[in-house]
């Protein structure tokens, strides 16, 4: 189906002169993904390991005495003979393997073994003399017990290594002998109190990951079976090869092969390769991990399931009447290896057609065979260009169904068809896609994938498409609800979570380790008992005052009549929002909803908001210039507190500078500021027509942040603090940008800290100033939940938001 690469072509016998396999010689040496994959499970063991050990070290204090105690009572005798026997056999079992593979020829084997073993020796050694010398205390001390112990054997780790890299387990009667050998060797070596219960396992982890490692490393012999041996497989399911050359690899790795038949016949071969089983595992992981239940695969199947699968994939669609190359035998080849035989179909790729080359008629063809799939509940799971495939006459006939699924359910039936919509879109166009898709599906079952037009749902080469399109995906919806406007669809919820929200865990416990130095030197309930109630007071009026500010900051930015009432409490639904949303984009999407629920329309809605935000931002840099200006130039006993601050603004400009200077950085801010701000200035001249709406706008957004500047004023006079007013504007502007910026919600941890840092800068004590921020953030970001889940609810019932 595929062009041959001739120049990539060599010659390789399958037998005494019989059939002549045309192929490139097959490396002598692999690196199999499988041992990667081994490496990295057992270096995230050996965290694992250490973190629990650490978090639990009491628990490992008494099952380390328990262990000793057991083994203490053990007869000397029986002591001394598994002392004996063990550290013999330690030693000769992995001799007596590598002398049996040296007579088996296998001598690349026994190297790869020995070099493990030298590395294991040298690793641990190496990690055994940091952690006597500089490592954690508390990890020596459960290495160790405080005695003259090795942390790590420095003579089972290299034994468990050379097995590991010589695959001893795949050997039942050795992987026996060397399991004894270690076990007579442990039980000697707890007996007289030389190990550790964590040493032991450490020891055992380590010696994993050092032979896994130098398995993928300097990798392993192919056992790979040559095109040989795939004629031989032909052969015992009754075919008569005649010739054969190896062609291009499928879309999944996976080898193939154009066999000549006798009577002119030919049959394309794909052979799956048990060391390729792994190849990707990480990505499936991923995607098994991040979609929900319906929609992920298995991250890895066995050679016989990925076997059977196809084949049952290929008959289900051959009774369905589906055009797909007929399967006409499967068999396995030796251990490693299993092939699929189809009849071969002279036919190309639509990835290789033109775009002019996509016809109506050819596009009415496809859609006709994703239509008999849907009749017989088949989903493909993977029309793309690739699988779709088209011959001298036009007709079309799909090919790698290897990911497909028999009787299954409407939404794997939804997500084919999302995916050949899109797929189709980004080559002829989202109305040509729609068109044509709905004369053979019908109205429904279009507006039934609607929900599924997202990119999580496509193969990964149209996701990709549709990110560098963004316009694809929305104008796809268009195109259906133009058809069918009144569909009535629920919303599909494919992901778990979504990615951004991991970024937000892991900034939020990089915030939270960071905090916890400083609140660790504070008493948080003196937080509340101990600071000044008057100054504490006005904190808590300037904060309510802010919610008000936002209220008249908004109204100024709408033409349109808005009640201050309502608008107030659309504010405080606002900070219940930041709990679940960035700081920057909760308010953004509550007040927008508000507007729309007002009546104004959704266009100028989001240019309203976009335009205080615009304004707002302008105001923003303004008044950090000015109050950075007058905190440097006025007088005081030491100027040092606001050469920092203006350094940290110096800093923060640098950063923006050097962010514009990079094309896709730039890109990404360029195309957000633009998404967001697009038809601002048509609204901000609407607004200019009003002097009243001027003056509320303008008031509004002063005193929206002198309200923040006055809150956290006064949390800092509340205890005792001394830094003046301009400083305290400074500090708070800053940290307040950089918390909009970050990703976690409301800017938690991201606001705390920059504050803190930004307080201490200014010259308060590092104690008084995260005091004074963590009094601040009470007041204005979790005092106001309850409120502000209240007002959501309020304007929910009164259908106002």
């Amino acid at each position: 189906m595929r062009g041959i690469k001739e120049q990539d072509l060599t010659l390789d016998t399958s037998g005494p002169g019989v059939v002549l396999v045309v192929e490139p010689l097959l490396p002598q040496r692999i690196r199999r993904p499988s041992d990667a994959l081994r490496f990295l499970l057992t270096l995230l063991a050996l965290a694992a390991v250490v973190l629990l050990a650490l978090a639990l070290q009491r628990t490992l204090n008494g099952l380390e005495s328990d262990v000793h105690t057991g083994t203490g009572r053990a007869p000397e005798v029986l002591s001394a003979a598994a002392g004996l026997l063990g550290g013999v056999a330690v030693l000769v079992v992995p001799v007596a393997f590598a002398v049996e593979r040296v007579f088996h020829r296998d001598g690349m084997r026994v190297t790869q073994g020995l070099i493990a073993a030298i590395l294991a020796l040298l690793v641990s050694y190496a990690l055994g003399e940091w952690l006597v010398q500089s490592g954690p205390a508390d990890l020596r001390q459960l290495l160790t017990g405080n005695r003259d112990v090795e942390p790590l054997n420095t003579v089972l780790t290299p034994a468990i290594a050379y097995a590991t890299a010589v695959r001893m387990s795949r050997r039942p009667h050795w992987r026996a002998l060397m399991w004894v050998a270690l076990g007579l060797d442990v039980f000697a070596l707890f007996t007289a109190t030389k190990v550790t219960a964590l040493g032991v396992i450490l020891t055992y982890v380590v010696g994993l990951a050092v032979g896994f490692g130098t398995l993928y490393g300097i990798g392993s012999a192919n056992t790979r079976p040559p095109g040989s041996a795939v004629l031989a497989a032909l052969r015992r399911l009754g075919f008569t090869p005649v010739s054969a050359r190896r062609v291009e690899d499928d879309s999944s790795g996976s080898r193939r092969y154009l066999i000549g038949l006798a009577g002119d016949r030919t049959v394309d071969v794909t052979v799956l390769d048990r060391d390729r089983q792994v190849a990707g595992v990480l990505y499936r992981l991923w995607r098994r991990f991040l979609l929900n239940n319906e929609t992920r695969r298995r991250a890895i199947r066995s050679l016989r399931a990925e076997l059977e699968r196809e084949a049952l994939m290929a008959y289900a669609a051959q009774a369905a009447g589906v055009r797909l190359p007929r399967l006409l035998g499967t068999s396995e080849v030796g251990t490693e290896a299993a092939l699929l035989a189809y009849e071969h179909v002279d036919t190309r790729p639509v990835s290789e057609l033109d775009d002019v080359d996509l016809d109506d008629e050819l596009l009415a063809r496809m859609w006709e065979q994703v239509r008999l799939l849907q009749a017989h509940r088949l989903a493909h799971r993977h029309l793309t260009g690739e699988s779709i495939h088209v011959d001298a006459h036009g007709d079309v006939y799909l090919v790698d169904a290897r990911s497909g699924e028999i009787a299954a359910g409407d939404l794997l039936l939804r997500l084919d068809i999302a995916q050949l919509l899109s797929y189709l879109g980004t080559r002829v166009g989202a109305e040509r896609s729609v068109r044509s898709a709905a004369k053979a599906l019908g109205e429904d079952a279009l507006a039934g994938a609607m929900p599924l037009l997202q990119r999580i749902a496509l193969s990964r080469d149209t996701r990709t498409a549709a990110r560098r399109d963004k316009h694809l995906l929305p104008a796809l919806r268009e195109q259906i609800i133009a058809l069918k406007p009144k569909a009535e669809v629920e919303e599909v919820r494919l992901e778990r979570f979504h990615p951004r929200t991991l970024v937000t865990i892991i900034l939020s416990v990089i915030a939270a380790y960071l905090l916890l130095p400083q609140l660790s030197q504070v008493n948080l309930v003196s937080v509340v008992t101990t600071a000044n109630w008057a100054w504490s007071g006005v904190a808590l009026v300037a904060a309510a005052l802010s919610y008000v500010a936002a209220a008249v900051m908004l109204r100024g930015f709408v033409p349109e009549s808005l009640p201050l009432g309502h608008t107030i409490l659309a504010q405080l639904a606002g900070s219940f929002v930041k709990l679940v949303a960035p700081a920057a984009v909760g308010g953004v999407a509550i007040n927008t909803r508000y507007l729309q629920k007002r009546g104004v329309p959704p266009g100028a809605a989001v240019a309203s908001v976009g335009a205080s935000q615009l304004i707002g931002l302008t105001m923003h840099i303004m008044l950090l210039l000015l109050f950075g200006y007058l905190t440097g130039t006025q007088a005081a006993p030491s100027l040092t507190p606001s050469r920092g601050l203006l350094m940290v603004l110096l800093g923060v400009a640098v950063l923006f500078l050097i962010l514009l200077a990079i094309r896709p950085l730039r890109r990404v801010v360029t195309s957000r500021v633009r998404a967001l701000f697009s038809g601002v200035i048509p609204r901000l001249l609407d607004v200019v027509q009003s002097p009243r709406k001027v003056l509320e706008a303008v008031a509004g957004t002063l005193l929206l942040t002198l309200s923040f500047v006055i809150c956290l004023a006064g949390c800092v006079q509340a205890f005792g603090g001394d830094v003046s007013f301009t400083a305290v504007a400074v500090v708070f502007l800053a940290g307040n940008a950089i918390g909009s910026a970050a990703p976690t919600p409301g800017g938690l941890g991201a606001v705390e800290t920059s504050l803190s840092v930004g307080l201490t800068v200014a010259g308060l004590p590092a104690t008084v100033a995260t005091s004074a921020v963590l009094l601040f953030r009470l007041m204005t970001f979790w005092l106001p939940v309850l409120p502000g889940w209240a007002s959501f609810a309020y304007l929910q019932r009164k259908n106002a938001l």
